[in-house]
């Protein structure tokens, strides 16, 4: 199992445990503003999806990681790797992101755990290009992505929303130039 440790950041497998907590952030229609239609998720909806990240770690070999904070063990949210399959034009394509809590907002948390997914995709499973997509108007996302050394590529609308979104891109090339 893998397991990815930052400066204050555990990036792990997810655990029974974590259902309500990720129940949680998915419920804050703060958090879920910028993601796909807006919707909030239930407690049933947010199991799904934990299973739908642990079966892509099964079957691709990485996914989405829980995010705990080290020093005290709360889980803040996820980040990690999956296959943007919402947005067919960008296939095939393996896309960083990232849901943090609004606690957990604003103290570079999601930035870190972004990095080490990042790296982890490059380094560790030998990916040739890492995309990250945000909603026109996800300026903190946007951010984030300018951090990561990703830059834009497109701007395109998710067919499942409808809503407009820009594509950002980062090559293994670029990575390794910025990472000397």
């Amino acid at each position: 199992m893998v397991t990815l440790e930052t400066p204050r950041l555990i990036l792990r497998r997810w655990r029974e445990e974590d259902v309500a907590p990720m129940a949680a952030v998915n419920a804050d229609p703060e958090v879920m503003r910028w993601i796909r239609d807006g919707n909030v998720r239930d407690e049933q909806q947010t199991r799904g999806g934990i299973q739908a990240w642990e079966d892509e770690w099964e079957s691709q070999g990485f996914g989405l990681f829980a995010v705990e904070i080290r020093s005290t063990g709360e889980l803040a949210g996820f980040t990690g790797l999956s296959v943007p399959n919402f947005l067919p034009e960008v296939l095939p394509a393996v896309e960083v992101g990232w849901r943090l809590g609004r606690s957990h907002w604003g103290q570079g948390l999601a930035t870190e755990a972004a990095r080490a997914a990042v790296r982890f995709g490059f380094e560790e499973r030998g990916l040739e290009r890492i995309v990250s997509i945000a909603q026109v108007g996800n300026d903190a996302s946007v951010r984030i992505m300018t951090k990561l050394g990703m830059r834009p590529v497109r701007e395109t609308v998710n067919l499942t929303s409808g809503r407009r979104v820009r594509v950002f891109e980062l090559s293994s090339d670029q990575y390794v130039t910025a990472t000397r």
